[in-house]
């Protein structure tokens, strides 16, 4: 993706089944969970640069002792930083109590974060400043641990305004209106809920306050906890969440749009985000690793004992399609051969483009995240030649010669485009920071036939064309091609999305501009207010969340014709070259990833009433010229 965005967080649980003791014994460290918590946390680094928090349960902790804490931070290095910390507070300890500190248990009691239960964060913000107080675990503390409560996601919640409001009724004053306070406390909420509610009918036998408070601790329903907190949430969302007495658990939202999977064996329960990060930290096999029920909560009771229970009815599973075109790691084999089936079903498209003269074409990709699809793309490309060498054999070979010349025909790869991260363009005046913006990427000189080659350069995704625009077709262009072809393994980008990802500003989006300059050229300019007025007059009813209104304009157009229009516009007037756009079709897309359908971005399909609402909103933002999120 040339056009960078941000995306989803990442979460990282695990839970220790077995006393210190038996770490230490067999791993020789009592350090075993915060080592494995790092591992988790480093693979997953692709889904948070803005910060990273971690948080522990010490469970059955003395009274007078923490048994909760917390570490987050906004470093460049974030994960570093917090695990730099755990790591110097051992040392310390070690040295000034070289003997007790060998004591496992003595260890545990005396050093901060040291537990049983852990939670990992990984912040890439979508909206707000990127300060500490918005990273996550975002904590409630009591002084009974059984309503104690650190939370950490990877989500957005669309109603998030509604849920505020909610807390409003029932007579909390949350001190921040984003989603993430508001979920922490509508769990908090229902959590003391359901403490007042045991301890009312405890007391009642009779029991003392101390013998209640174990008893909450080994009876504390957390299903119902989740059930009663999650039935208002409209998102997409895989939440993680440890209580004060031990007992911890990750919701799956209803549709699965957000990913979660989990390994349980005698030692540990681990959750995370990405199945590779599981499979590297325990070195165990995929088929180990299970998916979260869309709908469901995988709770680990205190004692360490694990049920996966409905929490909400499981919906049609629309897991998010552009998790394996771009944010997860290609390693996993699924999304590997995913991104790989995503290159090879372009090459129609490709080949038709460039008119079948794979003598005179170069193929290439950027960045390098979109070189699995760009394999795939060549291994079809093989394909056809194949097909094209086996044909003209049966035809009949007329000389030695057209042989040779047919053998020696294999499609031409090269590593065209560099990126130099180290250039930064902020150190310029707005007038001249397109040219320093030019020279962000570089390029392979002297491979490219001038005025007879093709370029075809494959992409993840083209979400708003400035990076082609401005750079990367003029350096290409430099090379001095005949044409060059920019081919998404993504369809056009055309709605926001609004469960995770930084992208609600319609006109933000190339394909968006594209309609509306196909708009004008037909006269059709019109088409924007009667979508307009339909929205208007649909706010704050509930057609407003049943209907997308703005499929209605790129139902005006074809694929092609938006296609086209997305060529011209990222085709900078200076270019000499002519430029083609190439996208991945709906068709091939879900042909590639079958079990995750998501493809709201590229559709309007949205998998809950939340999302046309957005849809909707940002559309009236941009009629009415408002910079604002519509979410």
């Amino acid at each position: 993706m040339s056009d960078a965005i941000k995306h989803e967080c990442g979460i990282a649980l695990i839970r220790l089944r077995k006393p210190i003791q038996y770490y230490v014994e067999k791993y020789g460290t009592a350090m075993y969970g915060i080592n494995k918590l790092y591992l988790l946390m480093e693979k997953q680094h692709n889904r948070g640069q803005d910060g990273a928090g971690v948080a522990s349960i010490k469970i059955d902790a003395a009274p007078g002792s923490e048994y909760i804490s917390r570490y987050r931070s906004v470093k460049n290095r974030a994960i570093n930083d917090i695990f730099g910390k755990i790591s110097d507070t051992l040392a310390k300890l070690k040295k000034r109590f070289p003997e007790k500190a060998q004591d496992p248990e003595w260890l545990k009691k005396n050093m901060p974060f040291l537990g049983d239960v852990y939670l990992g964060h990984l912040r890439y913000g979508t909206h707000g400043l990127n300060s500490i107080d918005n990273c996550h675990p975002m904590v409630r503390e009591n002084n009974w641990r059984s309503r104690s409560l650190a939370v950490a996601g990877n989500f957005n919640m669309t109603n998030a305004d509604e849920l505020f409001n909610a807390l409003l009724e029932i007579g909390q004053h949350p001190r921040h209106t984003s989603d993430t306070v508001t979920v922490l406390e509508k769990m908090g909420h229902f959590l003391d809920e359901e403490n007042q509610e045991l301890f009312e009918n405890y007391k009642k036998s009779y029991y003392t306050n101390t013998q209640i408070t174990q008893l909450i601790e080994e009876n504390l329903n957390l299903q119902r906890v989740l059930r009663r907190a999650c039935k208002d949430f409209d998102g997409g969302y895989a939440m993680a969440g440890l209580t004060g007495y031990g007992a911890s658990f990750v919701v799956r939202d209803p549709h699965g749009i957000r990913p979660a999977y989990y390994y349980i064996d005698e030692e540990v329960v681990v959750v995370a985000s990405e199945k590779p990060a599981i499979k590297t930290a325990f070195g165990i096999e995929y088929s180990e690793i299970k998916e979260i029920t869309p709908g469901h909560a995988l709770i680990v009771n205190k004692n360490g004992g694990t049920r996966e229970l409905e929490i909400l009815p499981e919906e049609n599973k629309t897991s998010c399609s552009f998790e394996r075109i771009y944010f997860s790691r290609g390693n996993d084999p699924e999304i590997y051969n995913e991104r790989k089936n995503m290159g090879k079903l372009l090459c129609e498209q490709v080949l038709k483009a460039v008119d079948y003269d794979l003598k005179n074409t170069v193929f290439s990709y950027i960045p390098n995240t979109a070189e699995t699809a760009w394999i795939g793309m060549m291994k079809g490309i093989e394909d056809h030649l194949r097909d094209y060498r086996r044909k003209a054999i049966q035809k009949g070979i007329e000389s030695e010669e057209e042989l040779e010349r047919i053998l020696a025909l294999k499609p031409r790869a090269e590593k065209l485009v560099i990126k130099d991260a180290k250039m930064r363009t902020f150190i310029t005046d707005n007038d001249n920071r397109d040219d320093l913006v030019a020279h962000v990427y570089d390029t392979t000189y002297e491979v490219i036939n001038k005025g007879v080659d093709t370029i075809v350069m494959i992409d993840d995704s083209i979400v708003r064309g400035t990076t082609l625009e401005k750079s990367i077709i003029k350096m290409l262009d430099r090379l001095g091609p005949k044409k060059i072809i920019i081919v998404s393994s993504a369809p056009q980008i055309r709605y926001p999305d609004c469960y995770g990802i930084d992208m609600s500003r319609l006109k933000e989006f190339v394909a968006f501009r594209a309609m509306l300059e196909l708009l004008e050229d037909r006269h059709l300019d019109h088409k924007l207010d009667e979508v307009y007025d339909k929205c208007r007059a649909a706010d704050g009813r509930a057609e407003f969340k049943r209907r997308n209104f703005v499929q209605e304009l790129f139902d005006l157009f074809t694929d092609e014709e938006i296609s086209a229009k997305v060529s011209e516009i990222v085709r900078a007037p200076e270019v000499n070259a002519e430029v083609e756009v190439i996208y991945q079709t709906i068709e091939n897309l879900h042909k590639a990833c079958p079990n995750h359908t998501g493809d709201w971005y590229f559709t309007g399909n949205y998998p809950t009433p939340g999302g046309n609402k957005v849809v909707n909103r940002a559309f009236m933002n941009f009629m009415e010229k408002k910079e604002v999120r519509a979410y």
